[in-house]
């Protein structure tokens, strides 16, 4: 008997985790294809397909690394980054995708010691 409830409970949390819509990302492009990614917000990325946020957030490491003049990736630390911005999004979906960026990134910095050179 308690072998059933515990598989009856597991069949209702995976119909409730299936039974959330997902959105492409592409609903929120202009007509043109666009993105603007300044302005997308974590509620968009929490409710996109997995493959949508993954690209994304690899998009959004691209473009730091690009702004910091850099041309290597830790493939490690993107993806713990990328998991702690989805995490950070889901529970603060009114924030844009690029403020949970930078306070990750902060956070990681802070909690590694490492400093901006200047």
């Amino acid at each position: 008997m308690h072998l059933a409830r515990i598989l009856g409970s597991i069949i209702v949390a995976g119909v409730t985790t299936t039974a959330n819509a997902q959105t492409p990302l592409s609903a929120y492009a202009d007509k043109d294809g666009w993105l603007d990614v300044q302005a997308l917000t974590c509620a968009e990325l929490a409710g996109t397909f997995q493959e949508d946020a993954d690209m994304l957030t690899t998009w959004y490491s691209g473009w730091y690394n690009g702004l910091a003049k850099k041309h290597y990736i830790n493939v490690k630390r993107a993806k713990d980054a990328e998991h702690e911005v989805i995490v950070y999004c889901k529970a603060h979906k009114d924030k844009k995708i690029i403020d949970a960026i930078g306070l990750v990134i902060d956070e990681y910095r802070k909690k590694h010691g490492i400093e901006l050179s200047k």
